[in-house]
């Protein structure tokens, strides 16, 4: 069974093996029986589990053809962003705890999201300031990354065997460039592709106006930030939109749909999956 089905969370399908999921995908080379250096365990997230499992299993195959033996904690749960975010920092502790037993043997954690991976590095330290488990916080937040960070500054990727003939910009989403400093590393990964015309976004450091709970609270405003968004995305002329995050890109997306616009929206894990050559 392959992962990413459309119909099942990649959590509820994948093959489990003491509570651990290894697993080959797709066209790549399985290298897990071989003598392999870097070890990475997949955070899904909420949302990539939920909505976008494709994501997530594209991820796994761009990793695993780099030479990374990929397994899946399926005792992941949410990050607790969501309650962080909105005051409720007792309930944000009981996921983030949860989450730091589950990768607590993970050599690197790599997340579909840029929010996500922020809230692990920037906040779990803060979380579990002076308490017993802040040790554990600061240990996961030390082996916790972005996607495209992961591949550039980690693994140390320059070169690519990707063909994606199609004329795209992309969108910083602002945990991705604020919080955790990734800028050149996504850019320079889009560098990488034969046949890509890359676009760069006008004002790249604009919030697509999504922000979780911001959206829900405050919709006007939120329309508002995202109706400039979508204008900069038609000005480029792009017939797609990337990105490192499926929360702003579902936002981007909908309004896109909505104004009428056939411009896709893709996290870099797809493009890249979907370009790959044998």
């Amino acid at each position: 069974m392959f992962l990413g089905s459309r119909h099942f969370p990649l959590s509820l399908r994948m093959h489990r093996r003491g509570g651990r999921v290894s697993q080959r995908v797709g066209p790549f080379p399985d290298l897990r029986e071989a003598s392999l250096a870097v070890n990475v365990s997949l955070m899904i997230t909420c949302l990539g589990d939920a909505m976008y499992p494709t994501v997530g299993s594209e991820t796994v195959r761009v990793l695993t053809a780099l030479g990374c033996a990929v397994d899946f904690p399926a005792r992941q749960t949410c990050c607790g962003q969501a309650a962080f975010n909105s005051g409720y920092r007792d309930d944000a502790r009981r996921s983030a705890k949860a989450l730091m037993e589950a990768f607590a043997d993970s050599e690197y954690v790599v997340s579909v999201s840029g929010s996500c991976t922020a809230m692990i590095r920037r906040h779990y330290p803060l979380l579990f300031a002076g308490s017993p488990l802040e040790k554990q916080a600061r240990s996961l937040a030390e082996r916790t990354f972005e996607f495209s960070e992961f591949l550039v500054n980690v693994l140390g990727v320059h070169d690519l065997p990707v063909v994606y003939e199609r004329r795209a910009t992309f969108h910083h989403s602002c945990h991705t460039r604020r919080l955790l400093g990734i800028v050149d590393a996504p850019e320079s990964l889009l560098g990488m592709f034969e046949g890509l015309d890359y676009v760069p976004l006008p004002r790249p450091e604009d919030c697509c106006g999504f922000g979780g709970t911001f959206a829900v609270k405050m919709a006007p405003i939120s329309a508002a930030i995202v109706d400039e968004k979508v204008d900069h995305v038609l000005e480029t002329g792009a017939d797609l939109l990337i990105g490192l995050d499926m929360s702003c890109l579902m936002n981007i997306g909908g309004r896109l749909r909505r104004r009428g616009s056939g411009v896709a929206t893709k996290h870099l894990a797809q493009v890249l999956g979907e370009g790959w050559r044998e």
